[in-house]
């Protein structure tokens, strides 16, 4: 089977913050083509002044990351990851896909998406396995979709094991940057009385609720499209946000309103090169009670200073 190349295009000046978010994607790295400062670059390193022309009609104040996905991972996922994210972060993008049907994306996908044992506790199961045996589980039914968080990811795994850990019965779960819905949802299944998702993505939240009926546990999770400060209110035991480091550093001096005397922080989306910049954003507000890493990336699980 042929890998897909995913393109993408954004403004030269929001290259690093795209390419971090790109970088999230997959674990085996991306390309990236920016013009940018070619001229500087070309005689910086190879000391000549001789450029080719096609390359100097290049539009300069665009780039490109060019990401190949193997096709044995999740294409939607990916995709919907990157549209999220970098809307979230604000910045203007086109996206192309190359050797794949944007229609076939579900269908190529079901070969390769099987029932994944979580933690201790959790089972993800699409929905057209329908004899899996939980061996004790709580299954937690989820198909790819049109919204990051299957439970492949690095960061969700994280997510979901310190969930596991943190959740011990009757807890009110905030899932910042809710995607799919599946940390809220594990939240519940794991026996938190409710769980509350926002995400600035419609797209997202209409997935997540969805996926609450589909595991009925609407009642007890429910998602809203917004931010969270306008969206949000009420105290919560546990805060969780699988989402870029920049969107962890800027909400973090607003999450202590949610958050109750002894509630719990979890975060996660963190490529390793960026883990020292949360840390020392956090730093005066929150103390760090675990550092979790996978596949580099890391979960931070955080408590307030008293």
């Amino acid at each position: 089977m042929d890998w897909t190349e995913i393109s993408v295009e954004v403004n030269a000046s929001d290259i690093d913050e795209a390419a971090a978010i790109a970088n999230m994607t997959v674990p085996y790295g991306i390309y990236i083509e920016d013009y940018s400062q070619l001229e500087q670059e070309v005689l910086e390193i190879a000391h000549i002044d001789l450029i080719d022309e096609e390359l100097l009609k290049t539009d300069r104040t665009k780039a490109k990351i060019h990401i190949y996905i193997d096709p044995e991972d999740n294409i939607d996922e990916a995709v919907s990851f990157l549209k999220e994210r970098l809307s979230a972060s604000g910045i203007a993008y086109t996206l192309d896909l190359s050797n794949v049907k944007e229609d076939d994306w579900l269908n190529n996908w079901r070969k390769f998406f099987k029932p994944m044992p979580v933690g201790e506790k959790l089972l993800i199961n699409p929905s057209w396995f329908t004899d899996t045996d939980p061996d004790g589980r709580a299954v937690l039914n989820i198909d790819p979709g049109l919204a990051f968080g299957t439970g492949k990811h690095e960061t969700t795994r994280l997510c979901m094991e310190a969930l596991e850990r943190y959740v011990t019965g009757g807890e009110k779960v905030l899932d910042i940057g809710c995607g799919s819905g599946i940390l809220g949802i594990a939240a519940v299944l794991l026996g938190a009385e409710s769980a509350f998702g926002v995400d600035i993505d419609e797209m997202a939240v209409r997935t997540a609720n969805e996926n609450a009926e589909v595991n009925k546990v609407a009642d007890r999770f429910t998602a809203i499209a917004g931010d969270l400060v306008d969206k949000v209110d009420g105290k919560y035991d546990i805060v969780v946000a699988n989402i870029v480091a920049d969107a962890i550093i800027s909400l973090s001096a607003h999450v202590s309103a949610f958050m109750n005397d002894n509630a719990v922080y979890i975060v996660s989306g963190i490529i390793d090169t960026r883990a020292n910049d949360v840390i020392n954003a956090v730093k005066d507000i929150f103390e760090i009670v675990e550092e979790n890493t996978l596949g580099g990336w890391y979960c931070f699980v955080l408590k307030q200073k008293k």
